[in-house]
């Protein structure tokens, strides 16, 4: 698919799957939700004694493990959305809390090796190295690993993998199988039509504050399924 296809269909996509959109804009009021209360209850707790400190204290980490497992099942169906981008398919994924919630543990994983890695080679290099040509050095391994984690989360999606997507070898052949500088134009394509949207939102909420606010959740969301499609649909030429 060329840029312009991925991204018409990306931009449709969330409005096409308008429940999925509504379902996880739920997923987020929820997680909010659940939040506020976990953190009151446990900032309650310390000003209270006895039974009722105890009762609080229960309250608020059991609201933080279902707080956390809600943004587990959010970043795991996000994952799908991925998933339904690479195999190309037009509707939406369903909740699956036993396959979305591993594959966000899984993915913290992929993200701290992707970061981890590059950190220990610059602090090797920078042994040797020393000044501009460390920058330029760290410039490039940045470039590198960040799009490798791109394609990592893509396989991770694909195949419910940690192990494909830790293979950070074929994670960087990836981005040649897709194209570098296609995979660089998408992504620098999401951030602008990002901000754009946010600007936009923005000036509206500068008019009527209540107004803007719904309207930034909801177009926080609409810019997760869009990004997160976007992505899907670049790794399916890999």
């Amino acid at each position: 698919m060329n840029m312009g296809e991925i991204m018409s269909d990306a931009l449709a996509y969330p409005l096409n799957n308008f429940k999925a959109l509504v379902l996880y804009i739920v997923l987020g009021i929820i997680a909010a939700i659940i939040g506020g209360t976990s953190i009151i209850s446990l900032l309650a707790a310390t000003s209270t004694k006895g039974l009722s400190s105890s009762a609080l204290s229960g309250v608020g980490i059991i609201g933080t493990i279902i707080f956390i497992m809600v943004l587990f099942l959010i970043e795991g169906y996000a994952l799908d959305i991925v998933k339904f981008g690479i195999e190309r398919r037009i509707d939406s994924p369903g909740i699956d809390f036993g396959r979305q919630i591993p594959n966000a543990l899984k993915l913290i994983i992929v993200d701290i090796a992707y970061y981890i890695v590059p950190a220990i080679i610059l602090f090797i290099l920078g042994i040797f190295f020393k000044d501009w040509i460390l920058t330029i050095i760290s410039v490039i391994v940045a470039i590198i690993f960040s799009l490798a984690n791109f394609m990592a989360r893509c396989r991770l999606a694909k195949t419910d993998s940690l192990g494909e997507a830790l293979s950070m070898g074929e994670a960087i052949g990836d981005i040649s199988r897709v194209g570098f500088f296609k995979l660089v134009a998408t992504v620098i394509l999401i951030i602008i039509i990002s901000v754009i949207v946010i600007l936009v939102i923005g000036f509206i909420n500068e008019i009527n504050g209540i107004i803007g606010n719904i309207l930034l959740g909801i177009a926080m969301v609409y810019l997760v399924f869009f990004y997160h499609r976007a992505i899907g649909l670049l790794y399916s030429d890999a």
